[in-house]
């Protein structure tokens, strides 16, 4: 070979070897434009995620949100928000009143050994009764006058918004699916939140003859329709003037009803008779 061809050959080769740097390079170069792009990508998606997550967290609750919902108040109530909810015979003269919280496994306790004697005084009229519903072992509180949604569950708001299904029903209705809810069939125990569940608290109404497989009741639980009721009713609880924080707790003409110990309410038939004819006497 001549050196003029040796010469030529180690030029073409250099030249293959430059054209090889420069596609090399350019490809490298592209590589690294698709991973900043990907890590871009994946930075943004995880600073949405984040805000999304931030967002998520600070939306109030269903709960929190119902605080600034108008109230809508069940049919048979008065009062500022429909709190007020006396039941019984207009003739009667002096009005009892029952404070109890629905996940509450005392009131349970006293609905089962007490609770029939009580209706078959409000039959005979011997006096009316006047329903207070708390929601404190929800962890609801009061907070400078206005109601603090708890972190300890549900299930007494949503079964005091059934309760306020069932008012809206008819008088009947509600103490019938009290009785019901308070059942050893039914009421769970406390530390079971099972009242959250919509589904459960119609199954418990259609146990009553007056809510089985009624839309008007079924409607109102799932829609939560007296969801903000039932919580200025927990408010009226919270706010009493008879310096109860207890339940169940009873309470005529402002003096505190109390079993044979003297300080809490009576848990038999036999108590609850002779607290009931001492308080009708004076």
């Amino acid at each position: 070979m001549s050196k003029r061809n040796s010469q030529a050959a180690k030029n073409a080769a250099r030249e293959r070897l430059r054209a090889e740097r420069e596609r090399q390079a350019k490809r490298e170069k592209a590589k690294r434009q698709i991973i900043v792009a990907g890590s871009i990508v994946a930075v943004l998606a995880i600073a949405g995620g984040i805000g999304y997550a931030v967002v998520q967290g600070n939306k109030p609750s269903a709960w929190e949100a119902a605080l600034d919902e108008k109230v809508v108040a069940p049919a048979n109530t008065t009062g500022k928000d429909g709190t007020t909810v006396v039941l019984g015979k207009d003739s009667a003269k002096k009005t009892l009143k029952l404070y109890e919280d629905p996940r509450c496994p005392i009131c349970a306790s006293f609905e089962q050994t007490v609770g029939p004697t009580l209706d078959k005084d409000l039959d005979a009229g011997k006096y009316k009764l006047q329903f207070v519903g708390g929601t404190f072992l929800d962890g609801d509180t009061d907070e400078d006058g206005k109601l603090e949604i708890g972190s300890n569950g549900e299930g007494s708001k949503n079964a005091m918004s059934a309760l306020g299904a069932a008012l809206n029903v008819s008088p009947e209705a509600f103490l019938e699916f009290k009785t019901a809810l308070y059942s050893a069939e039914f009421h769970p125990a406390e530390s079971e939140d099972k009242l959250k569940d919509d589904d459960y608290l119609i199954k418990i109404g259609n146990s009553v003859d007056a809510l089985k497989n009624n839309k008007k009741f079924q409607d109102a639980v799932k829609n939560g329709t007296f969801d903000a009721w039932a919580l200025a009713m927990s408010q009226t609880f919270n706010t009493n003037k008879d310096g109860i924080n207890g339940t169940p707790s009873l309470v005529m003409d402002g003096e505190k009803l109390t079993g044979s110990d003297g300080q809490n309410a009576p848990m038999t038939a036999e108590e609850f008779k002779a607290a009931i004819d001492k308080a009708l006497k004076s």
